[in-house]
């Protein structure tokens, strides 16, 4: 960035913060704070409350995760596709792999990311220069060094995000007006660097934010505000990437030597959050995703909701359009833009509940309660419902498309699942290893979860390549359509291979090849359903996605065309087109930001 826009965010962030205004009990629920110097913003614990406010709003919005990173970065994958229709120099060209750095997406959530590391960075700097920081009440010192924990953690969420899409970048971890005037054209720090400089913030930000059950002690309320366990469990999330692959500037897909230090790390810090029993499971995966994130639940009793980024006011700058632009419409309403691979939806086993709340084979009447069955090219990710959003209730006709849902960053069951991958990885999979990733299976099925169940828990005496092979199927079906897919692929250097295996079963479905030849060619709704369910035993449909199809339509039923050559034209033609090996694992540098600092190199490939 060249000196004049340092200075620019320097003056926009040093006199305030532009708040969001919105639904109560919000942390972001603030008043801004408008043209005031950084003493007067940092006054007290209320106004510095405010500015650090401020970071967090720069989670969401449309160049946040209220689309662009959650719904238009992370796609295609093995699990979900972008949009239809023709090359756009636009979102379908960036989920196709086809994104140039003159493509219109990629701009904003740059330049929001390093919004976010600049409005951190002055609450880092000036939060442990309050005079209240060492001489307040023990109360307002806890409060404070929370608050500055809390900053170094939102800056290492916005690098690790700009590092996924991009790569290696500037390093900022001073307010643009020191930089702008020693380093005005800062040239990219290798990642490994900025990774190594997150880690050791974050090891400072866990011992000053507290556990969850030691907010009240210090005159906190409990809301989404983040955590110790966030802080760790981030922690971990940051030196599995720092230990896996990456495409590095010469065009090679790498990992270093000494990866199992960071998969110590990880494991160190998810056993950590485990031990503290701070965080746990909900016994119902649909319950967490129906009746916590999309009723806009306040009170999460189990904590596995461990970081969020809320979506409030209804505006694009700081509210989020999951719900509109995808999953299923209702009354016509809604983009229906990401899709689940019919490949994806059978990766499920017949009775995994996961299936049912991940893929919504149906869209909504214009009642806004009757399912109407769709093709499987048509099936949206499930987990954001218009449908299931309550307090309030979306009207069928009304025609907005900002819901106030919260994208999640992270929950307790990756927790989980990321300390059985550093386990296997640095002992095999151990009996630890097992019962986490069981736990996780357990809740799947509708099983107890600490309960050792034979029909549900993985095979015993896998070896270590086995294990992490479940483990890479495990991800998906528990973390699909999270955002997280893609990137779990690079840094374990499958996205090519997963790609390229995808493609193949597209194919071999279309055409009805083995092993797809046995499974029905229709399926058949009930035409009066209300059932969000997708099985055919009192739920949506009324035959079996697993066994041949009735000769003839079912009375009181519809029939869509399920398997045909429409997984070729539909699905297959438009997926992951682009991609090429070496370069689609990083998205290139808009090229406004590489005209305003010539020093700042593009990907290689493009």
């Amino acid at each position: 960035m060249n000196k004049k826009h340092f200075y620019k965010l320097a003056l926009i962030a040093s006199t305030g913060f532009l708040l969001l205004l919105g639904s109560c009990k919000k942390f972001l629920d603030q008043q801004p704070i408008t043209d005031v110097s950084a003493d007067v913003a940092f006054n007290d614990v209320p106004s510095a409350y405010k500015s650090l406010a401020g970071v967090y709003s720069r989670l969401v919005g449309d160049a946040g995760f209220g689309i662009r990173l959650s719904l238009y970065y992370t796609v295609d994958n093995d699990e979900m596709q972008g949009p239809t229709g023709a090359a756009d120099n636009d979102r379908r060209d960036i989920a196709r792999y086809a994104a140039t750095s003159g493509n219109a997406q990629l701009t904003n959530p740059f330049n929001q990311l390093f919004a976010g590391i600049e409005y951190a960075n002055i609450c880092i700097v000036n939060i442990p220069k309050m005079a209240l920081y060492t001489g307040g009440s023990d109360q307002e010192k806890k409060q404070l060094q929370r608050m500055y924990g809390e900053a170094l953690t939102l800056r290492a969420q916005f690098y690790l995000e700009a590092i996924m899409v991009w790569g290696d970048l500037p390093a900022h971890f001073r307010p643009a007006s020191e930089l702008a005037s020693s380093n005005p054209f800062p040239s990219r720090t290798d990642r490994d660097t900025l990774y190594n400089h997150l880690l050791d913030d974050l090891k400072i930000a866990e011992d000053l934010v507290p556990w969850r059950n030691e907010l009240a002690a210090i005159g906190d309320g409990s809301d989404e505000r983040i955590t110790k366990g966030t802080v760790k469990g981030l922690r971990a999330r940051i030196a599995l990437f720092r230990g896996g692959y990456s495409l590095r500037q010469d065009g090679t897909m790498k990992r270093n030597a000494d990866y199992l230090t960071y998969y110590q790390i990880a494991k160190d810090e998810c056993n950590d959050i485990i031990n503290s029993t701070q965080h746990a499971l909900n016994p119902s995966f649909k319950a967490l995703w129906r009746d916590q994130v999309n009723a806009h639940a306040v009170a999460d009793p189990q904590g596995e909701l461990m970081f969020q980024a809320s979506g409030i006011g209804g505006v694009g700058a700081g509210d989020n359009k999951l719900g509109y632009y995808n999953g299923p419409t209702v009354n016509g309403l809604g983009n229906k833009s990401i899709n689940v691979l019919p490949t994806y939806f059978y990766a499920f086993d017949s009775t995994d509940l996961r299936r049912d709340v991940t893929c919504a084979v149906y869209n909504v009447a214009a009642d806004g309660i009757t399912k109407v069955g769709q093709a499987i090219t048509s099936i949206c990710d499930g987990k954001y419902r218009r449908d299931w959003i309550t307090n309030p209730i979306v009207s069928p006709t009304n025609a907005i498309q900002y819901f106030g849902l919260k994208w999640q960053i992270l929950r307790y069951a990756d927790v989980l699942l990321m300390y059985a991958e550093a386990e296997n990885e640095l002992n095999g999979p151990t009996a630890g290893a097992y019962d986490k990733v069981n736990q996780i299976r357990r809740r799947g099925y509708g099983k107890p979860i600490t309960t050792a169940d034979a029909t549900v828990d993985l095979p015993s005496g896998l070896s270590k390549s086995a294990f992490f092979t479940a483990l890479v199927k495990e991800r998906s079906l528990e973390l699909g359509g999270e955002g997280v897919r893609k990137f779990d692929l690079i840094r374990w250097n499958l996205l090519a291979q997963k790609l390229s295996d995808t493609k193949a079963a597209l194919l071999a479905m279309s055409t009805l090849t083995a092993p797809y030849n046995t499974l029905p060619i229709a399926m058949y709704y009930k035409t009066v359903s209300t059932s969000d369910d997708n099985t055919f035993t009192g739920g949506l449909w009324a035959n079996s996605f697993y066994k041949a199809a009735p000769t003839s339509t079912p009375t009181g039923t519809t029939k869509v065309v399920w398997f045909s050559a429409a997984i070729n034209t539909t699905a297959l033609s438009r997926y992951a087109t682009g991609f090429v090996s070496g370069k689609s694992e990083l998205n290139p540098i808009p090229q406004p930001a590489r005209d305003a600092n010539a020093n700042l190199s593009q990907n290689p490939g493009y």
